[in-house]
């Protein structure tokens, strides 16, 4: 099989607070249907898998900066995914859904309705939510500690699986001349009674043209690994440049999903790549510092403070940063090991840090250069592919599809075009049997 490409949108603008200030943005249209298909028809003529649409559940206003320079509107994923099945063709739709602010049965309803819409192509990204900001929208004080909303997203994966196993394939009969719409015997009645949830079903809806939508996971604290080895079918990770630690994270995803019983090749391992694309290596680099100046300082310093629970802003620019980090956070765990790992040595000031923790978050290069690093990775079974957040919208998608896209098909490690018609089919994973076949 050839490599895995998916398009992710966090911001609407691109993969940075400050994307959307970028030449070529278009702020304006971020809730205008036409930008999305416009990427999403680009992705698809790039071949790509998946179109991933990321949310979040509330407002960042913890900080001015929030407010005054980030994007804070998004359209909401299930009412996007379904207009942009009708706008396209193959490509696989996938949305976030947190399993701490939603309901079960709603959930499997709308992701089997948009199976059904896109004829097998919806995806479902879980997330347990990380921010207070969200518990406060949904009467809670706090968000669940770190441990209780993995509980929690572990029974809710299970009862949605319940849930979309509630006909059998052939429970439908459609027979006028009888009279007879169902066959009752092919109904199942979940009864599910978990730490968590009562639900007792059945879904009213069939069960979807893929068995059950493509599950998708990000989580990397071991709580996020563990639940991705038992049922996640694609992980996204956040990227690493050194070849050898990309390697041991994909064989441990592998591993986990081996030690659940499963087929590791039906967990795809698709490292997060923010390319910044140009003609030359100096001409990428200059865009990425007009990234870096296009940020107000102020707003990396707020970033950071939001991660690591604790404002930043008091501490000299210049001096050594080198914070506490020995209690775990209750939001992204992986973001604070990210930050440990850098500051570990105790040798950045926090202007460092700042600069350090934009720019490793992006590939900068010309698309020889990006393709190659991809190439590498791939074939040393580091990744199963990639997931694209790219550094601006529309202009790097566009940029990757017509640039780096024809390299990779060059290199022979990616065909650039659909094994099928479904989202399973094209991520080359199988249709998975009903819990009561």
């Amino acid at each position: 099989m050839s490599m895995i490409l998916g398009a992710m949108i966090f911001y609407p603008g691109g993969e940075h607070l400050a994307s959307w200030r970028l030449p070529g943005a278009r702020p304006e249209r971020y809730l205008d249907l036409g930008y999305y298909r416009d990427f999403a028809r680009t992705a698809e003529r790039g071949g790509f898998a998946t179109l991933f649409i990321a949310d979040e559940l509330y407002v960042w206003d913890r900080f001015a900066s929030g407010i005054d320079h980030v994007v804070n509107i998004r359209t909401e994923p299930f009412t996007l995914l379904g207009a942009l099945s009708q706008v396209t063709e193959r490509i696989g739709l996938a949305a976030t859904v947190s399993t701490t602010y939603n309901e079960p049965y709603h959930i499997a309803r709308k992701l089997a309705s948009l199976d059904f819409l896109s004829e097998g192509r919806a995806g479902w990204n879980v997330v347990t939510s990380a921010s207070d900001e969200e518990a406060w929208n949904f009467g809670r004080d706090a968000n669940l500690d770190h441990a209780v909303r993995y509980r929690r997203a572990a029974e809710f994966i299970d009862v949605v699986n319940g849930l979309w196993d509630s006909w059998d394939d052939d429970a439908f009969r459609y027979d006028k001349e009888s009279g007879y719409f169902a066959d009752a015997a092919k109904l199942h009645t979940l009864d599910h009674r978990g730490e968590f949830f009562t639900v007792r079903g059945p879904l009213n809806i069939a069960r979807p043209p893929q068995g059950r939508p493509v599950i998708f996971q990000a989580g990397a604290s071991e709580a996020g690994r563990a639940l991705a080895g038992a049922t996640a079918e694609a992980v996204f990770t956040m990227g690493t440049n050194a070849v050898r630690g990309a390697k041991i994270l994909y064989d441990d995803y592998k591993a986990r999903a081996a030690a659940n019983g499963r087929n590791p090749d039906h967990l795809k391992v698709l490292p997060a790549l923010s390319p910044v694309i140009g003609g030359t290596l100096r001409e990428a680099e200059e865009y990425l510092d007009e990234i870096e100046a296009l940020t107000p300082e102020r707003l990396s310093l707020d970033w950071l403070s939001h991660y690591l629970q604790f404002d930043v802003s008091s501490h000299p620019m210049d001096e050594t940063f080198q914070p506490d980090l020995s209690v775990p956070t209750n939001q992204v765990r992986s973001v604070q090991e990210q930050i440990g790992r850098l500051v570990g040595s105790g040798s950045y000031t926090l202007r460092e840090v700042n600069r350090a923790l934009l720019r490793r978050r992006f590939l900068v290069g010309t698309p020889d250069m990006i393709a190659d690093w991809m190439t590498e990775r791939y074939r040393a079974g580091a990744a199963d592919g990639f997931m694209l957040a790219f550094s601006s919208i529309p202009v790097g998608v566009e940029a990757f599809v017509d640039l780096v896209v024809p390299e990779l098909t060059k290199r022979g490690v990616y065909h650039g075009g659909y094994r099928g018609r479904t989202h399973r089919e094209n991520l080359g994973l199988p249709v998975p049997p009903s819990r009561y076949a």
